[in-house]
């Protein structure tokens, strides 16, 4: 079946991806995959990161991170990413009117998300934080065999629906041959604001459950907060603009655990240095 499959060629300049996934939309994905690459360039301010949005059909990033306009082109016509709070960001969404739906067939969304990964210069990055659409179909499976993945990270709720299809991407990518770092429990409580009592809106501890019974873990545990959706939907990232809340910290907590699960890199080219 291997013999089939595109040998998978790293992305020029990167280090190392990790992909946040979900199995169904409305989780909180983008804006933890936002809020994860802020974070882990905030754990080590030496490290380079960038953010591709690769959900060709509902690109977020643009308004989460503040920016629009089309990408400029270097000497070798490759884009160069747009940036804001130092993290290099590409996104269709640069690319196409911001209310305009994308009615294309999978091949034209495979031949989009193609151009994302290897006519944008990229590097150098350290680490490359994918934010993936929804779901496990075309996008997920041919990002898979055609770069190396270092790390899946799954979003879910603890809602038992959404739990559901949060093992099947995990699942999915297990079978493809990417290393899956640990489920996210995205909106796991709600905190009263006026008399501070803590309510599961969406059940308590679901992803706990379904990461033990992968054999996974659950490596961050994200609060249902208005200030989470009200910076997100500004543009004003809760891990920047509020970096001392307690919502900020859970995510500096999350890219601690990731990072801390990806391999250790090795360079594809090792006699480039000789």
């Amino acid at each position: 079946m291997e013999r089939g499959l595109p040998k998978k060629l790293p992305i020029a300049g990167v280090k190392q991806v990790i992909v946040v996934a979900s199995g169904k939309g409305g989780v909180g994905k983008s804006t933890t995959a936002v809020n994860l690459a802020l974070a882990i360039a905030a754990n080590d301010k030496g490290k380079s990161v960038g953010l591709l949005d690769a959900d060709v059909y509902g690109p977020s990033i643009p308004r989460m991170m503040n920016l629009a306009g089309e990408p400029e082109l270097n000497k070798q016509n490759l884009m160069k990413p747009l940036v804001n709070f130092g993290i290099s960001c590409m996104s269709m969404g640069f690319l196409v009117d911001e209310k305009s739906p994308l009615v294309w067939r999978g091949l034209m969304v495979m031949s989009a998300v193609q151009k994302l990964l290897r006519q944008v210069s990229w590097g150098p990055l350290d680490y490359l934080v994918v934010d993936m659409p929804p779901g496990t179909g075309d996008t997920q499976l041919s990002m898979s065999q055609n770069i190396p993945i270092d790390g899946a990270v799954i979003v879910s709720t603890p809602q038992d629906i959404a739990l559901l299809d949060a093992r099947k991407g995990a699942e999915m990518f297990r079978k493809v041959n990417v290393p899956v770092l640990g489920l996210v429990q995205n909106m796991s409580v709600f905190q009263c604001p006026k008399c501070g009592h803590q309510t599961h809106i969406f059940g308590q501890d679901g992803a706990k459950k379904v990461a033990e019974d992968m054999e996974l873990q659950v490596i961050g545990d994200i609060p249902l907060h208005i200030s989470i959706r009200e910076t997100s939907d500004s543009g004003q990232p809760v891990t920047v603009s509020q970096p001392d809340s307690p919502q900020a910290q859970a995510y500096r907590a999350l890219a601690k655990e990731v990072v801390a699960r990806l391999p250790s890199y090795e360079d594809p080219l090792p006699e480039r240095g000789q």
